[in-house]
């Protein structure tokens, strides 16, 4: 287990870049796989999780080439893909098996997807129960959880309405849809982000939406080169180090701002930070930017409700910057939190404590009072790549060095991010 250590309070000041969108990344695989020709991905994430999905792919007989951060697939369709020889690993990816079984539910073979003892602990009927609708046979351990064994064939068009919003699920029913005999048609309680929409109209799919409602009708998609945005959700990290101290100021260049994941941006405003987004372009149906935040003193605010999925996986995040916010910060209406890598409420509660922040741990959330005077610690990284980098950016708070156990955690998402984060950091 590798440790990181981290001495605070630091001055934030720089520039910095990103690997590519994590969630683009895997979309853009397996959808170039699932398309007819030849098609180059620039600017793929080198994340652990999205080598898992590439080398599932190739284990179904996709050819596939990796150099850095640059992919060529050969796309032939889904009916090209041959039966795995063998399970096939996600490894720490719940985005890698829950669209690949959406892939596999259309498949006529038997499939076995297998994951770490992280993944294998994370909740798979939310994903089971639609493409069992659509005639997939597929069982779960357990009937929730690690591993799935699928067999699929001849599917039909369901007309579906989530239970909790979740772009993971949304997108393996489209997926499967595209393999189905009539339209299907997604529904969603509040929108979640929306890159595989995105990616599918870009690829010529027959997509439609209104609103929270998607329907698909089947179709053969075409490849297409991709070019893909900065990781938003990595770029948070960096941005949340400036955010609650004044004089400090991070510029990240050519982020994703796809509207369905800023809603940390949102919430940095409302909190006090002086946020910026500069130089709005647009790369293969995917909005980019640059974007600033200087840092301010920080109020604490009330945050749940339609804004929560589109930022799920920075409110650890939120949770940190609370320490340092004026007042109470109250976050409800994120228990999917729960049955993430980890439990990142709890993990999060327990670091804090740690750091001495005060803490009061909800079923959906969390309630923080602050500004507190946080002080160096060991901290616990609970194999959660988010709860390793969110700790790292609570450091920075505290007096003194902390200890951030299971460092290597990061790679699953952001691979330097220490170094890049280093860049940042400047005695004051």
């Amino acid at each position: 287990m590798m440790e990181a250590r981290i001495r605070g309070p630091a001055l934030i000041r720089g520039e910095a870049r990103v690997p590519g969108d994590k969630s683009i990344s895997h979309r853009a695989l397996i959808l170039g796989a699932m398309a007819k020709g030849e098609m180059e991905i620039r600017g793929l994430s080198p994340a652990r999780d999205v080598r898992s999905t590439a080398e599932c792919l190739r284990a179904l007989g996709v050819e596939l080439s990796l150099e850095k951060e640059k992919a060529l697939v050969h796309g032939r369709g889904p009916e090209s893909f041959s039966p795995p020889l063998k399970p096939l690993d996600c490894g720490n990816s719940g985005t890698t098996m829950r669209l690949l079984a959406g892939v596999l539910a259309g498949r006529p073979f038997e499939s076995v997807l297998v994951g770490d003892e992280s993944l294998s602990r994370r909740p798979m009927r939310r994903v089971v129960e639609p493409l069992s609708l659509m005639g997939a046979e597929i069982h779960a351990r357990q009937g929730d959880f690690p591993p799935l064994r699928v067999r699929g064939g001849h599917l039909r068009g369901i007309h579906y309405r989530l239970p909790v919003a979740s772009a993971q699920v949304k997108s393996a029913i489209m997926l499967a849809g595209l393999q189905a005999e009539g339209e299907t048609v997604v529904e969603e309680p509040l929108p979640s982000r929306d890159h595989t929409e995105r990616m599918l109209l870009f690829f010529g799919a027959q997509l439609e939406r209104d609103g929270t409602r998607i329907r698909l009708v089947p179709g053969e998609l075409r490849a297409r080169p991709v070019a893909v945005a900065g990781d938003f959700s990595s770029a948070a990290f960096l941005l949340a180090a400036a955010a609650p101290r004044p004089g400090a100021e991070v510029l990240v260049h050519s982020v994703g701002v796809n509207p369905t994941r800023t809603g940390f941006l949102e919430v940095l405003r409302e909190m006090g930070a002086d946020v910026a987004v500069l130089g709005r372009d647009e790369i293969a149906g995917e909005p980019v930017a640059d974007i600033r935040v200087r840092g301010r003193e920080l109020r604490g605010i009330e945050l749940g409700g339609e804004i929560v999925p589109r930022m799920i996986d920075e409110i650890p995040l939120v949770f940190v910057l609370a320490t340092q916010a004026a007042g109470t910060t109250v976050v409800r209406g994120a228990r999917e939190l729960r049955v993430k890598e980890s439990d990142r409420i709890s993990a999060m509660a327990e670091n804090l404590r740690r750091l001495g922040a005060e803490v009061r741990e909800l079923p959906d959330g969390m309630e923080i009072r602050g500004p507190r005077r946080l002080r160096a610690a060991r901290l616990l990284g609970f194999m959660d790549h988010r709860v390793v980098m969110a700790c790292a950016v609570a450091a920075l708070f505290a007096e003194g060095e902390s200890v951030i156990e299971g460092a290597e955690w990061a790679e699953v998402s952001f691979p330097g991010f220490f170094s890049v984060l280093e860049g940042i950091v400047h005695d004051r």
